[in-house]
């Protein structure tokens, strides 16, 4: 793990057990955020999704009858969220001989087999999948995988995990696939001139199955590489912008991690979509402010919600249901108070919730089963 990856590990941690605290308080200390009945009136009408959440999975083997079964289901449902895109990376944990990144995410997606078993869910391999969950108020996930290491230089892996189910990969994480590296990403030094030709093949590979490319942790000259062999819009799934609300200073050893208001109108311009954060706000207040900051740089159209966080509360990532003290009915809903309260309108909301994600899931899965 590089240094970059330990300072936002150690930052996640601190921000996860600043949660863990408000875990504490009674319910008369939490904030009221949820009454405004506008709320679950958006929530009935809107498909909402994080697009960039960590599942709790074990990697290193599969599960076993007598491992805990996290109750994904619940925490989905917690939140208010329709759905999450649910990955895990593969590139904290060991990687020592040849096959050991894709035997990895094949346990990760054995895991995720047994958590939607257990909550009587499946994977949403379409905009129609999206629909009937949300109808039937039936948590669901789309199928993700934060860097594309499992395929260890194998064109033909995308079309075998696209079998599995996998509808949402982002490329790029921290380390390069040992074998054929896709592209150069914006925490460490360039040293492949972008997207390589490898990674130009997975693009192309991707579009023709029907999996949308999401290029969180590409550097702009990987994306600018991107944009021109893409024929779908991609998706940079959790980022923030590189300025804070009221100039607040960046936390430490997270800039590499954030998005100029230029990188992201490249972005935007190809009909793309960039997710925010929750990781560089220290309140809602403050990230919904952030979203604020990223719909007047890119557009209402263009902006979705990302939170690289936990559903299911894993001690490495924050809780996605008790990010910040006194907020603890459930993230969706919360930021969707708080989103009206900062002057949002409803069908802004329901636009960044959940809508631009499903056109650019519709556009990368339309004509796929």
């Amino acid at each position: 793990m590089n240094g970059s990856a330990l300072s936002r590990r150690t930052f996640l941690q601190s921000l996860a057990a600043a949660s863990a605290g408000s875990a504490l308080l009674g319910p008369a200390a939490l904030a009221a955020a949820t009454d405004d009945p506008r709320v679950e009136q958006i929530l009935a009408k809107y498909i909402s999704i994080d697009m960039h959440n960590h599942a709790q999975v074990q990697l290193d083997h599969p599960p076993q009858p007598s491992d805990s079964i996290p109750d994904l289901g619940g925490a989905i449902r917690r939140s208010g969220f329709t759905a999450i895109s649910a990955a895990f990376a593969l590139d904290f944990s060991k990687l020592e001989q040849p096959g050991d990144a894709y035997g990895h995410f094949m346990n990760g997606l054995a895991w995720l087999d047994e958590e939607l078993k257990h909550g009587n869910m499946r994977r949403a391999l379409n905009l129609h999948d999206l629909k009937a969950a949300h109808e039937k108020r039936q948590p669901t996930i789309v199928q993700s995988c934060e860097g594309a290491q499992f395929l260890e230089g194998r064109l033909e892996r995308v079309e075998e995990v696209y079998k599995r189910g996998l509808r949402q990969l982002q490329l790029l994480h921290e380390k390069d696939d040992v074998v054929r590296p896709l592209g150069d990403v914006y925490t460490r030094p360039a040293h492949l001139g972008g997207l390589t030709p490898f990674g130009a093949d997975v693009i192309r590979e991707c579009n023709r199955l029907g999996i949308l490319v999401d290029l969180a942790h590409a550097s702009p000259e990987t994306i600018q590489g991107a944009l021109k062999v893409a024929t779908k819009p991609i998706l940079v799934s959790h980022t923030s912008m590189d300025k804070r609300p009221g100039n607040k200073p960046i936390p430490r050893g997270m800039a590499p991690h954030l998005i100029s208001a230029e990188h992201a109108r490249v972005v935007a311009n190809a009909g793309g979509v960039v997710g925010v954060w929750i990781h560089v706000a220290d309140t809602i207040e403050e990230c919904v402010q952030g979203i604020k900051m990223m719909v007047d740089a890119i557009g209402v159209d263009h902006v979705g919600i990302g939170t690289d966080s936990d559903i299911t509360g894993h001690q490495d990532q924050p809780n996605t249901n008790e990010i910040w003290p006194n907020h603890n009915g459930g993230l969706f809903r919360e930021l969707a108070a708080e989103m009206l309260r900062q002057g949002f309108k409803p069908e802004e909301i329901g636009k960044i919730g959940g809508g631009n994600y499903c056109r650019l899931f519709d556009a990368a899965t339309a004509g796929h089963s």
